[in-house]
Parts: structure tokens; C-alpha cells; sequence
């Protein structure tokens, strides 16, 4: 599963400190990935809570989490343009920041060898994934106690 998506336009004249703040702009996207692999897992819980278990139901609810999880992961890549190399700019000091930067241009080719020589999947992906639905799994705990 591979998608490509329109860089979000940002007008960093509205930002007070443009290094800084392009993290959280960064950060947005991955977040709205994570929110919404929780609120298909509390519709999870809640339908089988409700013993409601029909299968196209609980089919979309499981890749709603999956799909979003995946995103939520491959997008904190810390390659520039991937939210995570944006993040990473912000985060490190000037010299080291424009220093990386300027693999933004190859970026996506190095994205993509990476991804087909599963280096990504291996040492990001899958290791990630388990963390992120370990994470979302005890957030939803108090639910599924109360659920039961």
C-alpha cells in the first residue's frame, strides 16, 4: 500500500519562528493519522462491547487502524519531505539542519529505494507499528475494562 499526497502548502510569513513552529505543522499530519487509528479502535471496542460481531464491520474498523497506523509511521520517516524530515530540521541545530535539508530534492528517490529494498520495513516500519498499536492498545484500555 503506497500513496502519494500534495506537499500542504505553508506560509511561513505566519509563522513567528518558522524553524520552530514547522514542527508542529509537520506533527499535524502524523497526529491526524494517530487520532483517527484511535477512533477506529474505540469504534472497535465499542461494537464488540455492544457484541456486535459482524465481520464487514469489524473488517473496516481493523483497517481503519491498520491504514492509518501505516501512515502515521511511514510519514515520521525522518527523510525530508516526509513529515519526520521536517521535524527533524526543526529539531536540529542550523548547521545540521540545512545540512539535511538538502537531500530534500532526492528525497523521495531515497524514500522509495529504501522502501523496495524493505529497509524501511524492517528497521522503521514493523518496529514502530508494534510501539503505535501497543500505545493506542493502553489508551483504550480503561474502555475496554469498562466494556467488558
Amino acid at each position: 500500500m503506497f500513496g502519494y499526497a500534495k506537499p500542504v502548502p505553508v506560509n511561513f510569513g505566519r509563522l513567528r519562528n518558522p524553524k520552530r513552529d514547522m514542527v508542529w505543522v509537520a506533527l499535524a499530519g502524523p497526529g491526524a493519522n494517530f487520532a483517527q487509528a484511535l477512533l477506529w479502535g474505540v469504534v472497535l471496542y465499542v461494537l464488540r462491547g455492544a457484541g456486535i460481531d459482524e465481520p464487514f464491520l469489524v473488517k473496516m474498523c481493523q483497517g481503519g487502524v491498520l491504514v492509518n497506523v501505516v501512515m502515521f509511521v511511514f510519514n515520521l520517516f525522518p527523510i525530508p519531505p516526509l513529515d519526520g524530515g521536517r521535524i527533524l530540521v526543526g529539531l536540529l541545530p542550523w548547521r545540521l539542519a540545512m545540512a539535511v535539508s538538502r537531500v530534500e530534492p532526492w528525497g523521495f528517490f531515497i524514500v522509495m529505494a529504501l522502501v523496495l529494498t524493505k529497509v524501511i520495513n524492517t528497521f522503521w516500519m514493523l518496529p514502530l507499528m508494534g510501539l503505535s498499536y501497543d500505545f493506542i492498545d493502553l489508551l483504550l484500555s480503561p474502555l475496554r475494562a469498562l466494556l467488558r
